[in-house]
């Protein structure tokens, strides 16, 4: 489809990384926890785990250090840091993200979360930035059948949001999150934070961007395309 032919019906988010400066804190306490019972999880295994769900990730941990690696604990340890540091330092957002979020209500587009964390992190996470009741739409790796890079949970983004995927625009930070929304049939923009993304992360991407005020453009041409398409 031409960009001019799109319209846009809806916007896909990420959470992590992306609407949530989390990032560097999961990589602190995975770390951390890691380190905590004996492991080195280097800088290299632990960007390969980012965007995707926790199931996968703890699969690519035993992968790495063998059957041996205490799951439950290093899950329970993490965890553990994890609120500490929110409860000590909070949760920032990203830069632009609220005036990006006004930006998409004055358009009076339809916004959906898309994340790889849980229903209970996700909630946690949106009420302590105080952007909870802002979506209309939350999907969570755990109520997905197969997590990103699948496009499953951009799938179910579009279903519940009642548009088909071609007419979303999703946003994502990581490779694996632009591949499920590649694959899922929808314009995927690509915000990247911690990891530089792949080769075929950037092919899968309509636009590979340096914040969400630069998403605000973005749309807004696709938008005025559209208008003088029909």
């Amino acid at each position: 489809m031409q960009t001019s032919e799109l319209r846009v019906a809806a916007v896909v988010l990420d959470m992590d990384g992306l609407m949530l400066d989390t990032e560097p804190l999961y990589k602190a306490v995975w770390q951390q926890a890691a380190a905590d019972l004996g492991y080195d999880l280097v800088d290299r295994v632990y960007l390969d785990l980012v965007g995707r769900p926790t199931d996968d990730c703890e699969r690519e941990l035993l992968s790495q250090f063998g059957d041996a690696f205490p799951i439950p604990e290093f899950r329970a340890r993490w965890s553990e840091l994890w609120r500490a540091r929110v409860e000590a330092d909070g949760i920032s957002t990203k830069p632009g993200l609220l005036e990006f979020l006004s930006f998409l209500e004055r358009q009076d587009l339809p916004v959906a979360v898309a994340t790889s964390s849980d229903r209970d992190y996700t909630e946690s996470s949106l009420r302590g930035v105080g952007l909870f009741g802002r979506f209309g739409v939350i999907v969570t790796g755990d109520q997905v059948a197969n997590g990103k890079p699948e496009p499953d949970i951009y799938l179910e983004a579009a279903r519940r949001l009642e548009v088909e995927p071609s007419e979303c625009v999703a946003i994502e930070d990581s490779d694996a999150g632009i591949l499920a929304a590649s694959r899922a049939g929808m314009l995927a923009l690509l915000v990247p934070d911690l990891k530089i993304p792949s080769g075929q992360a950037i092919a899968a991407a309509f636009r590979v961007l340096g914040s969400l005020t630069e998403a605000c453009h973005v749309i807004s041409t696709l938008i005025e395309n559209g208008k003088s398409a029909g």
